[in-house]
């Protein structure tokens, strides 16, 4: 090969991979060895023709690739056989061009030339393209495919995978015949489809399928299912002499999407890519697909049939699926799909077989992998305010512990961890943790602070810790000469260089309800956020709205909260929090006792925070709301305010839980006892795991 050749192979591959990645493609590559070109005086008839698809992006023009002379074409049975490397294409202008190299991908084929770009007006879609061959109408040369490899004289065996487990027995797959083996270069190029395999037993069966799963291969075979006796410590023998591989001179191909894979026996959780732009939105490819992260559970979940199930219930099944770098672009049945309805942030469910009959046993793993594909923990979208630790602000600050207030102990975690309802809002007053302004922190009041997160460490809860003070500091205002905003920063600062690194810490709520701010809140805001980020730059930072943070007032009180760039960045991980109750006056109080509330009074008390969190490309949280016990109409707007909640992947929080509540209507703890009609429309919408992170950032 000449230097010239070899110099530019690189390009070629690069350009592949970097328009595989366009349309999140896999950039499986033919063998790129020497060849001998057909001169264009001898290489005049046409043996094969296709038309160039129809693909106009930032990297194709009507199926023709931008960056260098290519081209992509359906890959048929007779194009694959004719368009191969070496082999010369007549173009819709009569020019005679030299098949540099090709990369197939799915349903595709990219077909990269020699020479410079082509112009798309003149040979793109619907113009065709023909693969010319001899005048003598010979089939295109041998000499442009890569020499055979001498067949070994030695066959080949493959040591079993050890796996044992609800779908695998000593690396013998349950379901049906098949083994797991080792991913290896020998291994992918001896077990094949139509191969033979000899098992321990002497029994020879047919390679039916061939499935690629991280480090490991999956070989289905003809016949009845296996015993695992027949599985590791023995191995499995290719039936046949095996051709020795050699060594690829392009990077290995993708592997090519199974007709069907190994039946999962329960819906597995993932997250979809967080992917905007012209070909995506919100993760969703072209309103036809998605792309979701290429981890090893998920290349064995998602195959040829699988069902996918969105958020809204509706299901489709899988047709495709392309593997580009460390993603996967999912092509799926049906009609257009709404990136904005369903994307990123939401999760989506996939089995194997269907969501109907969830299989006994537990879940599927893949072999040799975690069952636990990303999102690792969909986020917890429902949770509680614990109380406690706020009481007591009329009986003088900072008052005494376990005598004006307290905090809540393991029984209230374990309580409400039982539950499902793990995620947890943990009022405390800022005067307790810092008696002194610019002061240290109370050393007493922060070993509560921290054994209270202990408790929730251990039930595997995650707290927002919430500065339970109203925009005050013992009765006067940040930002006032008494309590200047710099106090209130450093007052977070603090706190967050003694619990960053507690593995409960779930997020820091900066102020609860500020309200009559005198417009000061959002520079006071963002100092304390800038202040946390200097230390935590990882954790959630809850930013509540003034006005008391009501949500249907949201837009009239807190355009500004948001009008400096950095609290806009999404990169800074901040979430607006507003409040909301359903009552005449918004407070929660709830005076009326005998009012009759409208179903949809809360999805429409909502609206105006979440339409706002929207247009400005925001994430959201609703740290208070509830219901009192003596209103059913209350409880029913409250089940569809979670609804609505929940499909935009905004968590809540209600109000309230914890010690000390005697028979207050909001609570879900009362001094009685009596069951709480709250509590079962909580645990409803807690069990929804279908988002990924905290939204809408549409």
């Amino acid at each position: 090969m000449s230097f010239k050749a070899v110099s530019s192979a690189p390009r070629v591959v690069l350009g592949a991979v970097v328009l595989a990645a366009m349309f999140g493609l896999p950039a499986a590559v033919q063998d790129a060895g020497a060849a001998t070109s057909i001169s264009a005086a001898s290489a005049t008839r046409a043996v094969a023709t296709a038309q160039v698809n129809n693909f106009t992006s930032p990297e194709w023009n009507k199926g023709t690739w931008r960056k260098s002379a290519g081209f992509s074409i359906p890959a048929t049975t007779a194009s694959k056989a004719a368009f191969k490397k070496g082999v010369q294409v007549r173009l819709a202008t009569g020019e005679i061009r030299t098949v540099k190299v090709v990369y197939f991908s799915g349903a595709h084929m990219s077909v990269m030339l020699s020479g410079a770009t082509l112009n798309a007006a003149a040979t793109g879609y619907p113009n065709t393209v023909a693969a010319l061959g001899s005048d003598a109408g010979s089939q295109i040369p041998s000499t442009a495919q890569p020499a055979p490899s001498t067949p070994s004289t030695t066959t080949h065996s493959s040591a079993i995978n050890n796996y044992t487990n609800n779908d695998w027995v000593n690396g013998v797959w349950r379901k049906s015949a098949g083994f797991s083996i080792p991913l290896t270069t020998t291994n992918r190029s001896v077990f094949k489809p139509g191969a033979s395999v000899k098992l321990a037993n002497g029994q020879t069966r047919a390679i039916t399928a061939v499935y690629i799963s991280g480090s490991t291969m999956s070989v289905m075979l003809s016949g009845s299912t296996l015993s695992g006796s027949l599985g590791h410590p023995n191995k499995l023998l290719a039936a046949t002499g095996a051709p020795a591989p050699s060594a690829p001179t392009a990077p290995a191909p993708a592997p090519v999407p199974p007709a069907s894979a190994p039946a999962a026996s329960a819906p597995m959780i993932t997250a979809l890519n967080s992917f905007n732009g012209t070909d995506f939105v919100n993760g969703v490819y072209r309103s036809v697909g998605i792309s979701v992260k290429g981890t090893a559970a998920n290349k064995t979940a998602f195959h040829k049939g699988a069902k996918v199930r969105f958020t809204n219930g509706q299901i489709r099944t899988v047709k495709l699926v392309y593997h580009s770098g460390g993603n996967m672009t999912v092509m799926l049945d049906g009609g257009a799909i709404d990136g904005k309805a369903v994307g990123y942030p939401r999760t989506i469910s996939v089995s194997s077989t269907d969501f109907s009959q969830p299989a006994a046993g537990g879940t599927a793993t893949a072999p040799g992998k975690d069952s636990n594909a990303a999102p690792t923990n969909p986020i917890h979208l429902v949770g509680v305010n614990l109380a406690g630790a706020e009481f007591g602000e009329y009986s003088g600050l900072p008052g005494l512990h376990q005598i004006h207030y307290i905090y809540p102990s393991e029984a209230n975690f374990k309580r409400y961890a039982d539950l499902n309802l793990k995620l947890i809002r943990l009022p405390f007053r800022w005067e307790r943790i810092q008696p002194k302004l610019n002061g240290e922190l109370n050393a007493a009041e922060l070993g509560r602070l921290l054994t209270t997160l202990n408790h929730a460490q251990k039930y595997n809860m995650q707290v927002i810790l919430d500065m339970h003070n109203y925009y005050r500091y013992y009765g006067k205002l940040i930002a006032s000469s008494e309590v200047p905003i710099s106090a209130f920063a450093d007052s977070w600062r603090r706190i967050v260089q003694k619990v960053a690194n507690h593995p409960a810490v779930y997020g820091y709520g900066l102020m609860n309800e500020p309200h009559s701010t005198n417009g000061k809140w959002p520079a006071a805001a963002l100092a304390a956020a800038q202040a946390i980020r200097g230390i935590d730059q990882n954790r959630w930072i809850f930013i509540s709205g003034d006005r008391w943070s009501s949500a249907f007032h949201w837009p009239s009180y807190n355009t500004q909260l948001a009008a400096n760039s950095w609290m806009r960045d999404p990169k800074n991980n901040l979430v607006y929090e507003a409040h909301l109750y359903l009552d005449k006056d918004y407070s929660g109080t709830y005076a009326n006792r005998t009012a009759a509330y409208d179903p949809m009074i809360g999805v429409n008390r909502a609206k105006p925070f979440v339409e706002w969190l929207s247009r400005n490309k925001l994430r959201g949280f609703i740290g208070e709301h509830g219901a009192p016990d003596f209103s059913p109409s209350a409880i029913v707007a409250t089940d569809n305010l979670l609804k609505y909640l929940n499909q935009h992947c905004i968590p809540s929080t209600y109000w309230a839980a914890g010690p000390w509540w005697g028979d207050y209507a909001l609570s879900l703890d009362v001094k009685s006892g009596k069951a709480r009609p709250q509590l079962p429309v909580l645990q409803k919408h807690a069990a929804n795991k279908s988002c990924g992170t905290i939204g809408p950032l549409f």
